[in-house]
């Protein structure tokens, strides 16, 4: 059974949606929209599908099942909206949105219509990464006690003039927490579970020609009793590596690299170095990593990661649709990973930690603290 399936945004990385759809055995790549016609006729033209200037007449017109948010992340809202009130499912860039009052609108409407909602988190489809997870729910590290997110990488000013909402928060939502982190924040939370207090701060170190941040540091507290530290920043060239590493109440440790070496940008860059378990001390299998490493690697250099796990999970989320069922990552989900991100903000305004669960804030007009009121 095939869903025919659309694509909304004609930006960098939609070209890396198109062609996962394309290549899915359970999809039926048909439509493309832009607010721009001609734009959106320019991408359609490559991938052999029509292209439209009006979402609702693109999902009713081809009979679309099923819709990929590819617009900037403040504007993720609107059109998964409309999406879903035109009678489609709606997967949606990374992050879910810019801000929790927008997360917290398409939950509400996807809700209202019965549809399914989620967001790109294709590093979960990593072996790597899912050797963690099974890991931590094996029981093989005990209760996960301290975590460690970090992402040391490198965006240079032709990345930030490459289009024009990028290092603006009115265009792209913030910097290195709400376009590069959200893969690293969503394992995290994937491993560890809920929070109950973050402690953090950002800063930007040597990107004068920006708005937002390209580093950021947090302390967590969670739910289980758990302790994590998380380390994020743009600013060391060319890019060294991201980790998530989990340590467990028994003394096993668990971890897995994402990114190595230069950081991935969306259709400009391939992912440089294979994603690896950089970490494994479970008792009676730390012989494992060697092998692991070296599978992995072969892996890696057999495919096209680049579209390879993004197809994964798109995948996935049409089983789930024909399936009725939760997809692997909710918009509940995606929502967490905005919630982390937005008390880091909020955290560096007001000086102080930050409890969970996160509302939106109404009657404020600094955007979570991420503008700095003089």
């Amino acid at each position: 059974m095939t869903f025919k399936t659309g694509i909304i945004g004609c930006g960098k990385v939609a070209h890396l949606h198109a062609k996962a759809l394309k290549q899915l055995d359970n999809s039926v790549f048909s439509a493309v929209y832009s607010r721009t016609l001609t734009k959106a006729e320019d991408f359609a033209q490559n991938y052999g599908v029509k292209a439209y200037d009006s979402i609702t007449e693109m999902i009713v017109k081809e009979n679309l099942q099923a819709v990929v948010i590819c617009t900037p992340h403040p504007n993720h809202r609107d059109p998964a909206i409309e999406a879903l009130r035109s009678g489609a499912h709606v997967m949606v860039e990374k992050p879910l949105a810019a801000s929790l009052s927008d997360c917290d609108a398409m939950i509400k409407v996807a809700k209202e219509q019965g549809k399914k909602l989620s967001v790109i988190s294709q590093r979960r489809f990593y072996e790597p990464a899912q050797r963690v997870k099974q890991a931590i729910l094996d029981g093989k590290i005990g209760e996960p006690a301290l975590a460690t997110v970090v992402m040391l990488g490198w965006r240079d000013e032709k990345y930030y003039r490459s289009d024009p909402w990028r290092g603006s928060w009115a265009k792209e939502g913030g910097g290195v927490m709400v376009n590069q982190a959200p893969h690293q924040l969503d394992l995290l939370l994937w491993y560890m579970g809920d929070i109950e207090e973050v402690y953090g701060t950002w800063s930007n170190i040597n990107h004068p020609y920006i708005e937002v941040e390209d580093t950021a540091l947090a302390i967590v507290k969670f739910k289980n009793g758990g302790l994590g530290n998380i380390i994020l920043s743009n600013s060391q060239k060319p890019g060294i590596h991201g980790k998530v590493h989990i340590h467990g109440s028994n003394g096993a440790s668990v971890g897995v690299q994402p990114e190595g070496g230069a950081m991935f940008i969306a259709g400009v860059s391939k992912i440089a170095e294979p994603p690896i378990n950089d970490l494994w001390t479970v008792q009676g299998e730390e012989q494992h990593l060697d092998r692991w490493i070296k599978e992995d690697t072969a892996h890696f250099n057999q495919i096209d990661a680049t579209v390879y796990y993004i197809q994964k999970q798109l995948e996935e989320f049409i089983a789930a649709i024909k399936e009725n069922r939760d997809p692997m990552v909710t918009g509940e989900e995606g929502r967490r990973t905005v919630e982390l991100f937005t008390a880091i903000y909020r955290s560096k305004r007001d000086k102080m930690p930050i409890s969970f669960p996160l509302q939106p804030e109404f009657a404020r007009d600094d955007y979570d603290g991420r503008i700095q009121k003089s």
